[in-house]
């Protein structure tokens, strides 16, 4: 858990593309708003551009809320695709598989809010681990990528994701 800080400490703006500093440089569509760290732990706000589809995975301790800024998307949620666009948003209880996919063209720009925070780690530390999570074609091998979603509560069904 984070160290505990004044709240008037913790007290910052970010001005139109701005990011929050991460332990390493994201790619280009990630955008950590809020850290765990800034929030103690609380949560983690990221704007996304879902440039691949997310397949089916749990996180089993974060609540996930999606907020649609731009272009559309679809979410499958217990046997149902709910197609999103612009102002839409959708929760994403803990514990209930779910998958994600890009449904515009440019691709979908979203707010993601997580808590309990933890996401922008779970991204930090698969983008660090880089090619040990990947296959030999370069898609990354989901059972790899869950040995290090275990201390996030984070698993994907088992398989590979291609990242262009």
């Amino acid at each position: 858990m984070p160290e505990k800080t004044a709240p008037e400490d913790r007290f910052f703006v970010l001005d139109p593309g701005e990011t929050r500093p991460t332990r390493i440089p994201l790619p280009p569509g990630f955008g950590v708003k809020v850290t765990t760290t800034d929030s103690e732990g609380r949560l983690a706000v990221l704007e996304n551009r879902l440039d691949v589809d997310i397949p089916p995975h749990v996180h089993e301790l974060m609540d996930e809320f999606v907020y649609v800024l731009e272009g559309e998307m679809e979410i499958d949620y217990r046997g149902t695709t709910y197609r999103l666009t612009a102002g839409m948003s959708a929760l994403l209880p803990h514990g209930i598989p779910h998958a994600m996919r890009n449904a515009s063209q440019p691709p979908v720009r979203a707010l993601q809010i997580s808590t309990p925070g933890g996401w922008d780690r779970f991204m930090e530390d698969v983008f660090e681990a880089g090619p040990t999570v990947r296959t030999a074609e370069g898609a990354m091998d989901l059972g790899k990528v869950n040995v290090l979603g275990e201390k996030y509560g984070m698993r994907y069904v088992e398989g590979t994701m291609t990242l262009d």
